[in-house]
């Protein structure tokens, strides 16, 4: 069977379009990261460091379970990082991956371009089941989209001043101030 039918014949929960992985990454996150770079990002940032991955047809395609394996050949890893792309057009298949990799004592950062904000208020409006979850699961976000004209290379684990840091408890409180 040609490769694109077997990809099409896979729920699309599991499987993920990627454009790349890392196998050990100390930049993207705290600690030793396999680092996961989904296809597909609809923000457009001018000066985007990861312009290939813009195309949502581009890429490959890996197997949730594939990944699990490679995560697992390295039990010198502390988690998994989302990156892009944007995750979020693929959240319910980062969902499988973050579990099981929480369920190994991992932790799970995920990279995006749209504001936790915004992410809540589609989420709240309870058409993306998904995307909540990938919230729930993530330890650390980092949010906004990248602006050139705020690019700073001395920020930990981001490209630009506006892009936060966003642990659990610091998302909590903003859900709450908003609410």
């Amino acid at each position: 069977m040609p490769e694109r039918d077997l990809v099409s014949a896979m729920p699309e929960r599991a499987r993920l379009r990627l454009s790349g992985i890392v196998e050990e990454s100390i930049v993207d996150g705290p600690g030793l990261r396999l680092v996961l770079f989904t296809q597909g990002c609809p923000h457009g940032c001018k000066g985007c460091h990861n312009p290939e991955t813009h195309d949502p047809e581009g890429g490959f395609v890996r197997h949730v379970e594939e990944i699990l394996a490679q995560y697992d050949e390295n039990p010198l890893l502390d988690g998994v990082t989302f990156s892009g792309g944007e995750p979020f057009l693929q959240a319910g298949a980062l969902c499988a991956v973050a579990e099981k990799v929480r369920a190994r004592g991992g932790d799970v950062i995920t990279y995006t371009g749209y504001t936790y904000e915004a992410l809540l208020a589609r989420t709240e409006r309870g058409a993306e089941p998904d995307a909540a979850r990938l919230l729930e699961l993530t330890d650390l976000l980092v949010d906004g989209p990248y602006v050139e004209a705020l690019r700073d290379l001395e920020l930990p684990f981001r490209g630009s001043s506006n892009q936060r840091l966003l642990d659990r408890k610091q998302r909590r409180a903003l859900a709450a101030a908003k609410a």
